[in-house]
This record gives structure tokens, C-alpha cells and sequence, in this order.
């Protein structure tokens, strides 16, 4: 099995020979993730097309200028006219889905928006992408360790069913099987990437867990844990990340990769008391005790991923470890916070 999957990761890199010149459509191009993929794709030559929303002058997208070398289609994820005129009129070979609301906590209090957003949006880009199979090549969807739902047995891996209960996770499951239907009915070339919990500088929802404790820190206030402090979950650096979404793309030119998902983890699952104590430790501030309220609502206890497929196929491996994630994170948020302060 594993010569095989060598195999494939080598026929797939063959048959890929460069971004220059590709012409790549990004949603969610505003958000940690979507920034840091944008700024990769530029360097690389591509050209590429950001479907902004709300523009945001606080996103890295704004910050670094990356906006002013990108071209921009307003509009949301809702408006299907809106997909279809950025894919038709850009004649868009490369797909890259990051557009989604994002927050459990939000989905929890609102799903409607949610649904509409991760469901909708999903099904509305896919189909538009289906009418133009003669331009779209390749079709990358950004989905969610969170579309497995809480299953006992872990880690996860990828030949577990979708089972989300709660609305954030229902809609990624949502969203995975939607991928695969386009995929399996219509052929369209799609591969599916199942990440942990992505962070890195330029991530501003702070009622995360990472930008939110590091803020507290840098505030010296007593950064706040909304659960028990005991929930296990990966947390894989936006570089990696960003790594793993280019891969994905580039393996798309090999047929028995497409319709496939991967799942990205750092091998290392820790606790968010793991998190904030290391935070503490690299910030200098383990003076500071956190504040836990035990409060979390429709959030899974345990979920972290084997991202063994990913290696043995796509050759991906993560590149940073925690501290040194944490330790660029850090950096990048001091000099955020100094200027806002």
C-alpha cells in the first residue's frame, strides 16, 4: 500500500508543473488561513481572485497589502449568480473553499447563518463550478475535524462516517457530503481537507482560544477557558495548514486522488490547559493563573486525527512544532497589539 501511495504522490507532482500562470479562485480569502494562502499563491505566480464579503481592514489580507495584487468579486457565498460570474468571467482553473462561518459558539447561539453560509454556500460554489467543468480543473474544500461528530474511537480517521449533531459540525458534515455527491455524480475534481484546530498570527476572533489567551497575556489579564480545560484537541500552525491545502491541489492532476479527504494534525494532540500553560511559559507571564468557567456548550470533549493518509499519499508531514508555531504566533501578535494598544 504504501509503494502505491508513493506512487501516486509522485505521478500527481509530475503531472503538476507550476502555479505560474494558474488562475485560482479563493473564498474566505480574508480569514488566517485564507491571507496566508493568497500571499503563497502570489509568490508562486498565480492569479487569484478573492471573494470578499465585508471587507475588513483589520484581516492580513489588508494589513500586508496582499489586497492590492489580487483581483475582487464582492459578494457572499449565498449569491450564486455571485460564484458563477467570478468562475465564469476570470475563467478560474484552481478552487480553493475557505469561505465559512467559523465559530461554534456563534453557530450555537445562530445556526440559521451558519447553515446558510457552510451549506448553501458550499452546494452554490460546487454547482457553479459544475457548469463550468470546461474551465475548473481542480476543486479544493476547506471541511473540518469537527464533520466527524464525537466518535469514540480515536484518532479519527478518514473511513469514518460525517456524524456532526451540534449545528457547526452538521454543517461540515454537510459540507463533506455535498463535496463528494459533485464528485461521485458529476465527476467534478474535488479532494476534501479535514484540518485540527488552525491558528497563527491574523487570526482576530478572539474568543479563540490561542489569539485570546495571547491578548490576555499581553494585557495581564487572566486569559479565560470557557470549558473544563481538559478538552484534547490538534492545533496545526496556518503554515502547515497552507502547506497542506497547495499539496492537496497539486495531487488533483492524479485521478484516484480526487473525491478523496485527508485529515491535517500535528501527531500530538494537547489540552487547552496545555495550551494556555504553554502560552504562559513562552510569554514569560506564568504568573498569571487562567480564569476556568467550565461553561462550553455543544462542544466535543475529544477529537483529534491520524494524518497518516495524508503522509503516506500526499507526503505531508507538519513542519512546525508547537513551540515553534506558537513562538511566530507570539511575535506577530505583540507587534499587533503594541500598535492597537
Amino acid at each position: 500500500m504504501a509503494g502505491r501511495e508513493s506512487t501516486l504522490e509522485s505521478l500527481a507532482r509530475m503531472k503538476f508543473k507550476s502555479w505560474q500562470g494558474c488562475r485560482v479562485f479563493v473564498t474566505g480569502a480574508t480569514g488566517i488561513v485564507g491571507s496566508s494562502l493568497v500571499k503563497e499563491l502570489l509568490i508562486k505566480g498565480a492569479y487569484v481572485v478573492a471573494l470578499i464579503h465585508d471587507g475588513d481592514p483589520q484581516s492580513e489580507l489588508y494589513r500586508s497589502g496582499t489586497i492590492q495584487q489580487v483581483s475582487v468579486v464582492n459578494g457572499s457565498l449565498e449569491d450564486f449568480s455571485v460564484l458563477e460570474r467570478a468562475i465564469n468571467e476570470h475563467e478560474i482553473d484552481t478552487v480553493f473553499h475557505l469561505g465559512a462561518q467559523t465559530i461554534v459558539g456563534a453557530a450555537y447561539r445562530s445556526p440559521l447563518p451558519t447553515f446558510e453560509a457552510n451549506i448553501r454556500g458550499t452546494y452554490n460554489l460546487l454547482e457553479a463550478c459544475r457548469i463550468h467543468r470546461d474551465l475548473v480543473k481542480r476543486v479544493v474544500i476547506a471541511s473540518s475535524d469537527k464533520a466527524y461528530g464525537e466518535i469514540d474511537v480515536l484518532p479519527y480517521t478518514e473511513d469514518l462516517p460525517p456524524l456532526g449533531r451540534h449545528p457547526y459540525d452538521v454543517s461540515k458534515s454537510c459540507t463533506d457530503l455535498i463535496a463528494q455527491s459533485y464528485y461521485y455524480t458529476f465527476g467534478l475534481p474535488v479532494v476534501i481537507a479535514r484540518c485540527g484546530n488552525i491558528y497563527g498570527g491574523g487570526d482576530l476572533n478572539w474568543s479563540r482560544i490561542i489569539p485570546g489567551t495571547i491578548r490576555s497575556l499581553f494585557y495581564g489579564d487572566r486569559p479565560i477557558i470557557r470549558s473544563d480545560g481538559t478538552f484534547t484537541r490538534d492545533y496545526v500552525y496556518v503554515k502547515d495548514a497552507v502547506n497542506a491545502y497547495m499539496v492537496m491541489a497539486e495531487a488533483l492532476e492524479e485521478k484516484q486522488i480526487q473525491g478523496e479527504a485527508f485529515n491535517f494534525g500535528p501527531k500530538q494532540p494537547r489540552t487547552v490547559l496545555e495550551i494556555v500553560d504553554a502560552l504562559r511559559h513562552l510569554m514569560g507571564r506564568e504568573d498569571i493563573e487562567p480564569l476556568i468557567l467550565n461553561q462550553a456548550k455543544a462542544e466535543i470533549r475529544d477529537q483529534y486525527l491520524s494524518s497518516q493518509k495524508a503522509e503516506q499519499v500526499l507526503g505531508w508531514v507538519p513542519l512546525y512544532s508547537l513551540e515553534k508555531g506558537l513562538g511566530e504566533t507570539i511575535k506577530w501578535y505583540k507587534q499587533f497589539l503594541k500598535r492597537e494598544k
